[in-house]
């Protein structure tokens, strides 16, 4: 039986383990990998990628490592923390909101303070 260690974290830990979930959820999508195939890889259920992916702190170390493994081969859990991976980067800057069309100069008048 697992234990709930919940009770037991302090809030910013919680936070933390679910920053991790989104930063390997984030390099993930970057990939171009479907959840589904990368649990294949690391040798685990759809479910338990769910759970990993939601920062579930129930999850092992084990666990993680392997499904960060099968996302990246060869980056470490600390290249992971500082985003310094290129896919990363690659997705940020299409993730930036860029204008359509150049404002007119009547429209950069009207905003002018």
């Amino acid at each position: 039986m697992k234990r709930d260690e919940t009770p037991l974290l302090s809030p910013e830990r919680i936070s933390e383990a679910r920053d991790l979930g989104l930063k390997l959820a984030r390099l993930r999508a970057a990939r171009k990998l479907r959840q589904s195939d990368v649990a294949l890889r690391a040798g685990l259920s759809r479910s338990t990628a769910v759970l990993i992916e939601k920062g579930d702190i129930r999850r092992t170390q084990a666990q993680i490592l392997r499904y960060l493994d099968a996302i990246a081969p060869g980056v470490s859990l600390l290249a992971l923390l500082q985003e310094s991976d290129p896919a990363l980067k690659v997705l940020a800057d299409a993730e930036l909101t860029r204008r359509v069309r150049p404002m007119s100069a009547a429209e950069l008048k009207q905003i002018d303070f």
